[in-house]
């Protein structure tokens, strides 16, 4: 039986990374070799590949997100399905990495998000965050020590839960001479700015707002579930947006509040899909012009971020993109046009693919806490004071 003390004597050790976003298209899983742990932390990418939902599974998940006709005993089979979903993720990754199992030391599991309810002002519910995918199954398939569920303990202490990726950002990306933004762009996007020279402490992340959410699911509505996304944002490129439904939704409240603040699928998912599409039928928006306004909405949402809650406080020197975002030319093209000439590359370019970032950091914020270093920052979430995160299942 491998135990987690007697990773405390290994310098250097192979952890496996596994992450699914609100997009719940898939596992994410990277292997990596880590040398030290906290300001020390070096890493390598051993090996990375998705693994996507089959349909049945996805149309599962998806209806645990509708609050008012998810069941109970669908979430705990569910959250063991996932697990096992999750550990053989892990199994063929490193299969396929012609290594065995019994070389890697550590897992760290992020799971899937199935609800999210951070902190509000005036909420009248119990700040909570719910990810399944059993981290007891993980260990018991893999034979491999396992550390998940890593938001709770922040919500715990006050804190949205998320994000949780600038700690791992600020320990991979930060600069003595350039303040830097990491612009993720998944299901929802975020962002990390790490002023140059700064200290953790000194770290701004947020929410910006959706990433690639309402996109995906105009394109499975428009195809009838042919395509879950617009393949370089080719569709969005034929249309033009509509002004008349940007200002509607601009004005969203998620968007004026000010950082710390997160957001998710409670609100960029069903019902803002649906109402989504009503208007744009009341307004005789096309489906390319309706794809064009929804890729605009999610680009003007990051560029408004920066300019209300950034740039008046750091000359942002470059950012550097990650998450499925990326491979939107139409996307990308117009976040360049916005934010010139601020340069925009993907975090390829310093030594980690883009689609990799998140996996690879729940394998690191796995690593912090096997050695006891908290993994938020409680600037960025919001929580009352650092936390080590994550919960410990031993095979």
């Amino acid at each position: 039986m491998k135990a987690f003390h007697d990773l405390l004597q290994k310098q250097t050790k192979k952890v496996i990374g596994l992450m699914s976003g609100t997009s719940a298209d898939g596992v994410d899983a990277a292997l990596i070799e880590i040398r030290g742990h906290g300001f020390s932390t070096q890493i390598e990418l051993i090996a990375f590949d998705a693994f996507p939902f089959e349909a049945e599974t996805r149309r599962r998940i998806f209806n645990l997100f509708d609050s008012e006709t998810a069941r109970v005993d669908e979430i705990c089979q569910m959250n063991f399905l996932i697990g096992k979903r999750f550990a053989d993720a892990a199994l063929t990754l490193v299969q396929r990495s012609c290594l065995s199992i019994d070389e890697v030391d550590l897992i760290g599991s992020h799971g899937q998000t199935v609800h999210h309810l951070p902190p509000q002002q005036a909420a009248v519910h119990i700040p909570s965050t719910l990810q399944i995918g059993e981290a007891a199954v993980i260990a018991h398939r893999t034979g491999v020590p396992t550390i998940a569920d890593f938001r709770v303990a922040d919500v715990a202490a006050g804190g949205q839960g998320a994000p949780l990726v600038p700690y791992v950002d600020f320990l991979l990306f930060r600069r003595t001479d350039r303040t830097i933004a990491l612009q993720n762009i998944g299901g929802i996007s975020n962002v990390t700015v790490i002023p140059a020279g700064g200290e953790a402490c000194d770290v701004l992340a947020s929410d910006t707002g959706p990433g690639n959410m309402i996109i995906d699911a105009a394109m499975q509505i428009i195809t009838g579930g042919k395509r879950n996304y617009d393949v370089s944002g080719e569709l969005a490129a034929q249309g033009c947006p509509c002004e008349a439904l940007l200002e509607k939704w601009l004005r969203e409240t998620f968007l004026q509040a000010t950082p710390q603040k997160t957001t998710g699928r409670e609100a960029y998912g069903t019902r803002f899909i649906q109402q989504a599409f009503e208007q744009a039928k009341a307004m005789n928006v096309s489906h390319p012009n309706l794809v064009a306004t929804m890729t605009e909405f999610t680009a003007r949402t990051i560029f408004n971020h920066y300019e209300q809650f950034l740039f008046p406080h750091h000359c942002v020197d470059g950012i550097r993109v990650s998450g499925g975002g990326l491979h939107n030319s139409t996307l990308m093209e117009r976040l360049r046009g916005l934010f010139a000439p601020i340069p925009i590359e993907s975090v390829d370019a310093y030594g980690i693919p883009g689609d990799t970032k998140e996996a690879v950091a729940f394998a690191i914020l796995a690593n912090e806490a096997v050695h006891g270093h908290p993994g938020n920052l409680p600037q960025v979430t919001g929580a009352s004071r650092p936390k080590v995160l994550g919960k410990f299942v031993i095979a």
